[in-house]
């Protein structure tokens, strides 16, 4: 409604609303308030919601920059090759035939390259491309494709399950590296970024997930000191941003510690008697391994949860632990972690 008073403070408001509902995740979109939209009475949830939302902005020049990865966000919410409800697919049908034939009018052909030159170093520069030519979709009927993602509702094998569209190119040393891309052909392919480093984790880092880690001693020999035989309580804290189904957290434990709670020999009901846990989540199944406790969540809600295990430490030695790490097991790019202090266990005196 043109009319409408302050109609353009208005509309200002209303895109800070969605904006700050958003939560991007790498590729992962989400809503922060997936769990109170979810009204299955009228058949609408998040599915439907950003379905809406494309088709609302889609001629917005202020959410022009956000299309292409609302697009793909939207598309990774799907199950088994559809969206949660019948009303969803169809909402999305619509979303994607209108983003289509806006931004992707023209398919892609040709070749995209990459060049990565390092600094000062143009003569040792990294080349790759792509040859759309090359490049189609997995069917379930390949011999290392997808045969058991079809669904009751029809749909194929999970949409992007594309090959021959990537590129790798390596990065690292002293000084800037200088990334250009460039097509030559038919077409404006889109394109994701991911930068893979393996460096030492020396501070939390939070990418949907926030991880806190607390130790307390249950049995302890000498107060201050870890030695053989004594036992402790673990407690991890986990703080979601959002709402995200199948979800695992995962904790070390040093080497040759045994894991209480699994009923097995030398096993103590005594020692983990105390053992709490709150939160809106529960868990759906507890691995306890001979290197890490993992807790695997069917549905993590947003919020805090918390939980406890205990541990009797075995072996005697200098134990260096990987980080805890808490990850959405389909969105990798929603993840949290924590450095975890070097564990030294003395022998019993």
């Amino acid at each position: 409604m043109a009319d409408v008073p302050q109609r353009e403070q208005r509309i200002a408001e209303a895109n800070q609303v969605l904006r700050s509902r958003l939560s991007f995740q790498g590729t992962k979109l989400v809503f922060s308030t997936e769990k109170d939209d979810y009204w299955w009475w009228l058949m609408v949830n998040g599915d439907v919601n950003t379905a809406r939302l494309m088709l609302a902005v889609m001629d917005d020049p202020a959410w022009k920059d956000d299309m292409g990865r609302l697009a793909n966000g939207f598309i990774a919410r799907q199950q088994k090759g559809a969206w949660h409800t019948t009303t969803a697919n169809l909402w999305g049908g619509l979303a994607l035939d209108k983003f289509s034939a806006k931004f992707e009018a023209t398919p892609v052909a040709g070749s995209t390259k990459a060049t990565l030159v390092k600094s000062g170093l143009e003569a040792a520069a990294s080349v790759a491309s792509v040859d759309w030519s090359k490049v189609d979709r997995i069917k379930i009927t390949d011999a290392a494709g997808a045969l058991h993602q079809t669904t009751f509702f029809g749909a194929p094998a999970s949409p992007g399950n594309l090959r021959n569209n990537s590129m790798f190119l390596p990065w690292g040393g002293a000084g800037k590296d200088t990334l250009t891309m460039t097509h030559q052909g038919a077409g404006k392919p889109w394109l994701t970024l991911q930068s893979i480093a393996a460096v030492q984790l020396k501070a939390p880092f939070n990418a949907g997930y926030q991880i806190k880690k607390t130790i307390q001693p249950v049995e302890q020999a000498v107060k201050g000191i870890y030695t053989r035989g004594d036992v402790i309580r673990i407690t991890l804290e986990v703080n979601a941003s959002a709402d995200m189904t199948w979800v695992v957290i995962s904790d070390p434990v040093p080497g040759g510690a045994t894991i209480l709670g699994g009923g097995l020999g030398r096993d103590s009901e005594i020692a983990t008697s105390g053992e709490k846990k709150t939160g809106v989540g529960w868990p759906a199944f507890e691995e306890r391994s001979f290197e890490a406790f993992r807790s695997y969540y069917e549905y993590l809600p947003k919020g805090v949860v918390k939980m406890e295990y205990t541990v009797r430490l075995n072996n005697v030695g200098d134990f260096a632990l990987p980080p805890s790490r808490v990850e959405a097991m389909y969105a990798p790019e929603m993840f949290g972690e924590i450095p975890n202090a070097r564990i030294k266990v003395e022998a019993a005196k």
